[in-house]
C-alpha cells in the first residue's frame, strides 16, 4: 500500500489524460489506476463531472444582446466625465490603443536617459577625486599665512592669555 501511495504523486494530469484520451495513456498509468483505490475513485469522480458537463446546456443569449451592448458602450463614451482624472481614465479604457505605445516608448526613453546619466555621473573616471580632509587643513594654513594681520592678532591674543595665567 505504501508503494501505491508513493506513486500517486503527479497522477492528476495523467488521470486527466486517461479520461480524455484512454488510448494514449501508458500501460503503467492504467495498471496503477487498476490497483489504487484512491486514483480509481478520483477517475470515477472526473468521469461523473465530465458527464454532467456534457449534459448541461448553456442558456441562449438574447438576440438583442450585442445591440444593447453597443448602445451602452456608445452612451458611456459620449457621457461627460466628472473631471480630468476621469477623462484620462476613460481615454485609456475606451479610447483607441494606438496612443499607448508612443507614450510607453517615451517613458522608457526618459528612464534610460536619466538612469544612464546617473550611471555615467557616478562611474566617470575623469571626475576629480573629492578633496581629502588633509587638504582642508593645508588650505586653512595657507589662508592664515597669506593674511598676516590676522596672524598677528592671534599671536597677540595668545600672548595675552599666557601672560594672564
Amino acid at each position: 500500500m505504501e508503494t501505491a501511495k508513493m506513486s500517486c504523486e503527479g497522477m492528476e494530469s495523467k488521470l486527466a489524460d486517461l479520461l480524455l484520451d484512454p488510448e494514449s495513456a501508458s500501460a503503467k498509468v492504467v495498471a496503477h489506476v487498476a490497483e489504487c483505490d484512491g486514483c480509481r475513485s478520483e477517475l470515477a469522480g472526473l468521469r461523473a463531472t465530465m458527464s454532467l458537463m456534457d449534459a448541461w446546456e448553456g442558456p441562449e443569449p438574447s438576440p438583442y444582446f450585442m445591440t444593447k451592448l453597443g448602445a451602452r458602450l456608445r452612451e458611456e463614451r459620449e457621457a461627460a466625465p466628472e473631471g480630468w482624472f476621469a477623462r484620462l481614465r476613460d481615454r485609456f479604457a475606451y479610447g483607441p490603443r494606438t496612443h499607448v505605445r508612443p507614450l510607453a516608448a517615451m517613458a522608457l526613453a526618459i528612464v534610460l536617459l536619466v538612469g544612464g546619466g546617473a550611471y555615467v555621473g557616478l562611474n566617470n573616471p575623469e571626475q576629480p577625486a573629492p578633496p581629502s580632509p588633509e587638504a582642508a587643513v593645508v588650505h586653512d594654513l595657507q589662508l592664515l599665512d597669506s593674511n598676516a594681520q590676522l596672524l598677528d592678532q592671534l599671536e597677540t591674543l595668545s600672548d595675552n592669555r599666557n601672560n594672564g595665567d
